[in-house]
C-alpha cells in the first residue's frame, strides 16, 4: 500500500512539473475562466486530453511517437500555423475590443473556444515528447505500479486544469474594466504568436 502510494505521488509530482508552467493551453484555459464563459468544456477537454496522452504514455507508446519525427514536424507546422492565427485574433482584441464580441454569436464563440482548445491540445508535438514520451519513460521506472503513477499524474492534471479554470474568476474583479482585457489579450497574443512560430519554424 506505501508503495503505491508513493508512486500515485510521485506520478501527481512529475504530472503538475509538466503542466504547471504557463502556455497556450493554460493561457486559453485562464482566459475563459476569466470570462466564465464555457470553462466546463475547455477543463473537461484539457484533463480528459491529458488523460489519454498519459495512458498512452503509460502503456509505452511513447517510443512509436519519437519513431516518427516526420509526423512531429507536420503536427508542429499544423499547430503553429493554427496558433500565429488565434494570436492574431488576440491582437484584434486588442487594437478593436468591441469589434468581435458585437459579432460573434454566442454559440459560434462556444465552439470556437472548444475546437481552439482541441487544437491547442492535439496539435503541439511538445504534447506527445513531454506527456507521452517523457512521462511514459519515468512511469516505466516504476515496473508493476507505473499505471499507478499514471493514475496520480491524471489527477494531478484535472485538479490543475480545474483549479485554473475556476480559480481564474477570482481575477475578474481586477479585470473589471476593458483596459485590463486589452492588457491580457495583449499578452496572450504574443504568447500565441511566439509559440506559434517557434513551433512551425520547428525550434
Amino acid at each position: 500500500m506505501t508503495n503505491a502510494l508513493t508512486a500515485a505521488a510521485a506520478g501527481f509530482g512529475t504530472g503538475l512539473s509538466l503542466i504547471v508552467a504557463i502556455g497556450a493551453q493554460n493561457a486559453l484555459v485562464l482566459r475563459q475562466g476569466v470570462r466564465r464563459d464555457g470553462v466546463l468544456a475547455v477543463v473537461a477537454i484539457c484533463a480528459l486530453s491529458d488523460a489519454a496522452l498519459i495512458a498512452l504514455g503509460v502503456a509505452g507508446v511513447g517510443a512509436v511517437v519519437v519513431a516518427w519525427p516526420t509526423a512531429l514536424t507536420v503536427v508542429g507546422l499544423l499547430g503553429g500555423v493554427f496558433l500565429i492565427g488565434y494570436g492574431l485574433l488576440a491582437t484584434r482584441r486588442v487594437l478593436r475590443p468591441a469589434a468581435l464580441h458585437t459579432h460573434d454569436a454566442p454559440a459560434a464563440t462556444k465552439r470556437g473556444v472548444v475546437l481552439t482548445c482541441l487544437a491547442m491540445t492535439w496539435l503541439n508535438p511538445h504534447v506527445y515528447l513531454d506527456t507521452v514520451f517523457l512521462l511514459g519513460s519515468v512511469a516505466a521506472g516504476q515496473g508493476s505500479l507505473r499505471w499507478t503513477f499514471g493514475l496520480g499524474a491524471i489527477l494531478a492534471s484535472a485538479c490543475w486544469f480545474a483549479a485554473l479554470g475556476y480559480g481564474a474568476r477570482l481575477l475578474s474583479g481586477v479585470l473589471a474594466r476593458p483596459s485590463s482585457w486589452r492588457v491580457l489579450d495583449g499578452l496572450v497574443a504574443v504568447m500565441m504568436i511566439g509559440l506559434g512560430a517557434k513551433l512551425a519554424l520547428g525550434a
